[in-house]
This record gives C-alpha cells, sequence and structure tokens, in this order.
C-alpha cells in the first residue's frame, strides 16, 4: 500500500518484486541461487556455526511437536530407510552394530562375563 508520497513501502516493494522475479524464473534458477548461497555460507562458517544452529532448531522442534510427531516421523524414516535397501544392508548393521557392542563389554570393566565368554564357557562345559 502507497504511503502519502505515493512511495511503496519497502514490505510492498519487496512484495512485487518477489512476485515479478517468479513469474520471470523456473524452479532451476531458484535450485541455482540456493545451491550457491549454500556454498557460501559452508564457506563463511565453520562446524560449531552448524552444531549451534543444529541444535537451536532441534530444541525448538521439540517445543513444538510431540511423542506422535516423532514417532510418525521415525516410522516415516524407517519405511523409507527399508524401501530403500535390501537384506544385506540390515545384515551388514546388524553386525557392525553387535562387534561395537562387544567391543564395549569387552572395554568395560564392570566384572561382568561377555556373551562371548559365556557362550565358550559353556560350550567347554557341555563337552564334557
Amino acid at each position: 500500500m502507497a504511503n502519502n508520497n505515493e512511495k511503496m513501502s519497502r514490505e510492498e516493494a519487496g512484495r512485487k518484486g518477489g512476485e515479478t522475479t517468479a513469474k520471470n524464473h523456473d524452479k532451476e534458477f531458484y535450485q541455482e541461487i540456493g545451491q550457491k548461497g549454500g556454498e557460501a555460507t559452508s564457506e563463511n562458517h565453520d562446524k560449531e556455526f552448524y552444531q549451534e544452529i543444529g541444535q537451536k532448531g532441534g530444541e525448538a522442534t521439540s517445543e513444538n511437536h510431540d511423542k506422535e510427531f516423532y514417532q510418525e516421523i521415525g516410522k516415516k524414516g524407517g519405511d523409507a530407510t527399508s524401501d530403500s535397501h535390501g537384506k544385506e544392508f540390515y545384515q551388514e548393521i546388524g553386525e557392525k552394530g553387535g562387534e561395537a557392542r562387544a567391543n564395549q563389554r569387552d572395554d568395560s570393566d564392570d566384572g561382568k562375563m561377555s556373551r562371548e565368554d559365556a557362550g565358550r564357557k559353556g560350550g567347554e562345559k557341555s563337552r564334557r
């Protein structure tokens, strides 16, 4: 809306400029300028910057969403992963997880026997 001097407000000028740009450019144009902006941002900021904005975004999301939201997006992510990966993928990540857990047990000094040791000792007793 024009003010008394027949000049546009910044808000109105910005809106009109955006509308004109949208009429004159296609999806590829916006993808290209978005990519350039992302590259410029990554050149001007370090890892801590991204960690900080990621943490802020995570906190804002958790304040605005409930348990059901996270269940829904978790299910969507799980379904997408399932659709794009085969049996071998799950075997590989299962093996990696099992190895990591075994290494945690081996590294811990909690006095508990590892499953591997328990299985070996149980096997030795059954052979007697």
